[in-house]
């Protein structure tokens, strides 16, 4: 099936990761294309490769009706439990960008370019797409760790407020510079965010290693697009700074940056990874900077890429 044939639904087109989906469909090639939404958004006109699509309510019968071959869902977690199961008793292919089925036994956690080997492997109808800081980190970890195992993950996170949804970058927009008070859009779970649990437990699932010691701690900051994370590896088997870049730059959808930004980051599909150093307190272990844009590699891109890879095996059930 072609990527013009292929009949495809982007739910939650009209929000932040949806927008980018329709934008990334658009340019490659995707032209059998229906934009759904909640009820309030249903109606409106959303912009499609020089024309518009009118916004459909994401209904159990609209999804269930059988005429997708493949949906994206860019919801959050209980409006991706609700309608999920109705698109795939339609017959569609679910790539699913919350954290409703990430965990879950059977459904595959895709980054591609890390581990789309998990596709050739039978599953469902449902295929999950990771928290974004598990994506950009496990396509940094993912060539380390093939080059020298890696051992164990620290990590602090900065995370843009797009992340959060289109309230939070309408608060962003809305506040002077300086005045912006974020909070934390995470539940508390213990001694830790749920954001610090879920990229553990992501990156652990994505690099099939199931016991790697990963500690976080995860922050929003006000930048509108683009995660930063400072990043300290230990790996089994010593690999220099200059090492580590050689591999980093023939890993798949990686770039190396000198001083990579999020301002750098906005707009690439790249992940760009910079400051490559030796890590002083580690007999083993490497420091890292790594930026990537949340809204593309880390969210809308990643599923595309996901879908377009397996068109290419041909793997789109039927």
């Amino acid at each position: 099936m072609s990527r013009h044939e292929t009949r495809v639904g982007v739910v939650g087109a009209t929000g932040v990761v949806g927008t980018v989906a329709l934008e990334l469909l658009g340019q490659r090639g995707f032209s059998n294309v229906r934009a759904f939404a909640s009820t309030r958004s249903a109606g409106r006109r959303v912009p499609y490769v020089g024309g518009e699509l009118k916004v459909e309510e994401a209904t159990p019968e609209a999804l269930a009706a059988g005429d997708l071959d493949l949906c994206f869902f860019s919801v959050g977690t209980d409006a991706s439990r609700k309608l999920v199961p109705h698109a795939e008793r339609g017959g569609a292919l679910c790539i699913d960008k919350s954290d409703a089925y990430r965990l879950s036994d059977g459904v595959p956690l895709v980054v591609a370019g890390v581990n789309e080997a998990v596709l050739e492997r039978g599953f469902g109808r449902i295929v999950a797409n990771p928290n974004c800081s598990a994506i950009q980190l496990s396509c940094v970890l993912k060539p380390l760790h093939d080059a020298a195992g890696v051992t164990r993950v620290r990590l602090a996170t900065y995370q843009a407020v797009s992340g959060a949804g289109d309230a939070a970058v309408e608060r962003l927009e809305s506040t002077a510079p300086g005045e912006a008070d974020l909070g934390m859009d995470w539940e508390l779970q213990g001694d830790e965010f749920s954001e610090e649990y879920k990229l553990r437990a992501e990156t652990r699932k994505i690099l099939g290693l199931p016991d790697l010691p990963v500690h976080a701690t995860c922050v929003r900051v006000p930048v509108k697009v683009g995660h930063a994370q400072a990043v300290w590896v230990e790996t089994r088997e010593r690999i220099s700074p200059g090492q580590a870049r050689s591999v980093l730059a023939t890993a798949p959808h990686v770039v190396l940056d000198d001083l990579p930004t999020p301002g750098s980051a906005a707009g690439r599909d790249e992940v760009l990874v910079g400051r490559i150093r030796e890590d002083p307190g580690s007999d083993s272990g490497l420091a890292l900077w790594i930026v990537c844009d949340n809204l593309r590699k880390g969210a809308a891109l990643n599923a595309v890429q996901i879908a377009e890879s397996l068109l290419a095996r041909e793997a789109l059930p039927v």
